[in-house]
């Protein structure tokens, strides 16, 4: 049964590997609708039944023996992070730069592609399956150590522990709200100037109230991308570089706030609506004709209300199914509890959602992002030596490529949710210790990630408008 589990998971993630992300393109979704999706949804959610199913009769030693760690390369922490995190400071302004005085065309300049496509899309994605690249390339980290080492710099203030990680989430809706109501965000002068603000806004409240704690509780995406850490292959353990079963440190780590709960809920309800939002469904919900959608500026207060909406949905859902999964297994004293540890299996759909919902953007915007490269002031450079390169979207004309492209999506949502699962069991298996309360714990769970496997798949096929 184990080895089933095993296959299981390395065919979906192939499938996640041959992939990339979605903005709508008209002939895509077309070829889209004339495929079998309901045949294909149909086999992703009895994949996502069958791991339920088979998690239920292995045994919890073999459960838990699936998440391995093991050290492949010996080393000490050297410092070296100081300059590759200074090295990427300096990257970052010079895209800055690049937004105040190279090319208006956002599909030209630097600054929105490396942080609409490079950054948010590939970047995420790798640092959710391969290494914690975060910790090297933070580019707050390294100035702030050079300042402390220096000067002996010493927090001013200290932030009250009732706070939690609520100014994060705060942080992290801003940020998605940007992204989907903002008139341009991928303005580069605009752009430049928000990120320029916002990392003198971090970099002060690194200042004030010390680095570690403001990075660690109210920067959105250093709390993000640490969480999203725990699922790749490859680790940072206590004598070197480890190599894991993607979720390992989930399974054995402590329990989690509550406010930094609500954050990993976040990044998922967040990411489902982002899917959502696109759909003629939504759109006809708020009264807006999908075959002549009259702009952002029209619908702003309805993507902000359908952003706040889905996410506290999905937070009472999430509770509601884990205290019925507690009630059954006996153990509701065990809330907060079961609470900061079940929801880091939510992470693996979170990334998956991700990945899956960008991978046409990644294909498209990574050309575009490609020209700019070899031709960052758009005057006819070709400092890759491209040639005549030209930025294609003919594989959304073909029903074979579009084909591909969709079931990669899916299987990428498929497996992120067989890797949920079996997250979540052998968290449960950790907590209570009894295969009998673990499985018990789990079957209102069980159900939560099929639906939610339907909802995705769903969501992936439907028609867009936006």
């Amino acid at each position: 049964m184990t080895r089933i589990i095993i296959s299981a998971l390395c065919f979906s993630m192939a499938s996640l590997l041959a992939a990339g992300p979605a903005f709508a393109h008209a002939s895509e979704q077309g070829f889209v609708l004339l495929l079998p999706t309901d045949i294909y949804i149909r086999f992703g959610v009895a994949a996502v039944a069958l791991t339920i199913l088979v998690l239920t009769f292995l045994p919890a030693a073999r459960t838990t023996g699936l998440f391995a760690r093991k050290t492949i390369i010996t080393f000490r922490q050297s410092g070296f992070e100081t300059v590759t995190s200074l090295a990427g400071l300096t990257f970052l302004f010079v895209l800055v730069m690049f937004g105040f005085v190279g090319p208006r065309d956002p599909l030209s300049n630097l600054l929105p592609l490396f942080i609409w496509t490079v950054w948010w899309i590939a970047f995420v994605v790798v640092q959710g399956l391969v290494a914690d690249l975060w910790f090297w390339l933070n580019p707050w980290t390294g100035l702030y150590r050079l300042m402390q080492n220096g000067f002996g710099l010493q927090p001013w203030f200290d932030l009250p522990a009732r706070l939690g990680v609520w100014p994060g989430v705060a942080a992290f809706l801003v940020f998605m709200a940007f992204a989907l109501a903002d008139l341009a965000p991928d303005d580069p002068s605009r752009l430049a100037i928000i990120v320029l603000d916002y990392w003198l806004y971090t970099f002060a409240g690194m200042m004030f109230f010390g680095g570690e704690i403001w990075l660690s509780r109210c920067e959105c995406f250093t709390i993000l991308l640490r969480q999203f850490a725990k699922l790749c292959f490859f680790q940072r353990g206590p004598d070197g570089l480890e190599i894991t079963t993607p979720g390992s440190p989930l399974v054995q780590a402590k329990s989690l706030s509550i406010s930094a709960g609500v954050f990993v809920l976040l990044i998922l309800g967040s990411g489902t609506f982002d899917g959502l939002n696109e759909t003629f469904w939504w759109l006809g919900q708020i009264g807006v004709n999908p075959l002549a959608f009259p702009g952002r500026s029209a619908v702003v207060w309805q993507t902000l209300s359908g952003l706040v909406t889905a996410n506290i949905l999905l937070i009472v859902v999430f509770a509601i199914t884990l205290y019925a999964g507690l009630w059954l297994a006996d153990e509701r004293t065990r809330f907060r509890e079961a609470f900061g540890r079940m929801v880091r299996a939510i992470l693996p759909i979170a990334l998956a959602y991700h990945a899956a919902h960008f991978l046409s953007a990644l294909l498209v915007n990574g050309q575009y992002t490609l020209a700019a490269i070899s031709d960052p002031w758009k005057k006819g450079a070709d400092y890759l030596g491209l040639g005549d390169f030209r930025v294609t979207t003919g594989f959304f004309n073909s029903r074979d490529t579009v084909e591909i492209i969709w079931l990669s999506q899916a299987g990428i949502i498929v497996a992120g949710h067989m890797l949920a699962i079996l997250v979540s069991h052998a968290i449960a298996i950790d907590m209570f210790r009894t295969s009998k309360k673990a499985t018990l714990s789990q079957l209102p769970m069980a159900a939560f990630m099929i639906v939610y496997t339907l909802i995705g798949l769903t969501l992936l096929a439907s028609p867009r408008g936006a």
